[in-house]
């Protein structure tokens, strides 16, 4: 019974993860994004602390930023076989416990070859499991629960089982959906003129308590702060292009954008690198455009109103779900006249922004990592 492993395994990992090892296989490209890595590293973490030892084997060489994620947190790094009988072999040799495959470019047989070698399988899919075999099947997506799973393995499906970092769990107290709804509303006013700041960075000019734009420093009386942002790799190359579309609402606004290659924006728009405070970022702005990978359902714990694209197929699969719940608004895939328009009516409504924020209350309860890691350390 879906869902069930979850009930009867729980804690039972207790004795299990005492020296335990597990392998975590997943890559970071340029291509493929940063949303794989993310949700590892928050099941790393649940691992970590119960005495699991967790090993990344894979290439992160599209992105320092996720480099510096395993760093940051101990976790080692090897190099892996990319043919299943070659990650096998090495699972066998690295004595692992488990492995978790978070991937889409694997062969499809890397599951059915670690299994062969005795190594349970954690598979994590957005939908179609592309052909891999595995134990144990994770799909966090809104209302994977709700379609048929033909595929065999138990599974964990739906926002139950969200994969939050420490980082966003530490902030989820104090950015929660009635919080967000109890902000004072912020009348709408003419684009203020910009000027160079200390640092570099931007000052709004012309209105009453004005400060910094960029850095994280206050922002402009009665403009809305938004963040965007589109993965740790920005795969698609789309970051500009949706800060223009900010900038032909007209509506007064300001914006971070997280970009791992910089670029030339608007006045009101500050581009910075992949960063480590991201999850506070979310917490500060008032509207977040994304794309509806990994970092949506963080926001939806956080409580920060979203508006979402995609640049990936798989990611339809979360749009359509959270744009059909009304739990965020729906851009589109181009930012063309209809995405400018609901930028236009976002920026300009503090009450629907707020709208959004109630909608996504409770999705996310931030405990999806400890059911994941109860159902894993089972496995053992």
């Amino acid at each position: 019974m879906e869902g069930a492993v979850v009930g009867a395994r729980a804690g039972a990992g207790g004795d299990a993860a005492a020296g335990a090892r597990v392998g975590v296989r997943c890559d970071v490209t340029a291509r493929g994004g940063a949303g794989h890595l993310v949700r590892c590293v928050a099941l790393a973490e649940e691992l970590t602390g119960r005495g699991v030892e967790v090993l990344f084997l894979g290439d992160l060489s599209g992105s320092a930023w996720a480099c510096a994620q395993l760093t940051a947190r101990g976790l080692p790094l090897l190099a892996a076989p990319h043919d299943p009988a070659g990650l096998a072999r090495l699972a066998v040799e690295l004595r692992l416990g488990a492995m978790v495959l978070d991937s889409y470019e694997l062969p499809p047989g890397t599951g059915a070859a670690l299994r062969a070698a005795g190594v349970p399988v954690l598979a994590i899919v957005d939908g179609d499991p592309l052909g891999q075999s595995a134990d144990l099947y994770l799909d966090q997506n809104l209302d994977a629960e709700l379609t048929p799973w033909p595929h065999g393995g138990e599974r964990l499906a739906g926002l139950r089982y969200v994969l939050l970092r420490d980082a966003v769990l530490r902030l989820g107290g104090r950015a929660r959906p009635d919080a967000a709804v109890s902000r004072p509303a912020r009348a709408a006013v003419p684009r203020p003129a910009a000027t160079a700041g200390p640092a570099g960075g931007l000052r709004c000019r012309g209105v009453a308590g004005s400060g910094e734009l960029a850095g994280g420093s206050r922002s402009c009386a009665g403009v809305a702060r938004v963040l965007c942002f589109f993965g740790g790799t920005d795969s698609a190359g789309v970051a500009p292009r949706w800060a223009e579309a900010l900038r032909r609402t007209g509506v007064p606004f300001q914006a971070t954008v997280v970009s791992p290659e910089p670029f030339d924006a608007p006045d009101d728009v500050a581009v910075v690198p992949p960063t480590d405070r991201l999850p506070e970022l979310m917490t500060e702005a008032d509207l977040v455009v994304t794309a509806a990978g990994s970092a949506v359902w963080e926001l939806l714990h956080l409580g920060v109103p979203a508006a979402l694209t995609w640049v990936a197929p798989n990611q339809l699969i979360g749009y359509r779900a959270l744009v059909g719940r009304g739990a965020a608004a729906g851009l589109g895939r181009e930012p063309g006249e209809a995405a400018v328009g609901a930028l236009t009516r976002l920026l300009a409504d503090p009450a629907a922004r707020d709208d959004l924020a109630r909608r996504g209350s409770g999705l996310v309860d931030g405990r999806g990592r400890e059911r994941v890691a109860d159902a894993l350390l089972a496995l053992l």
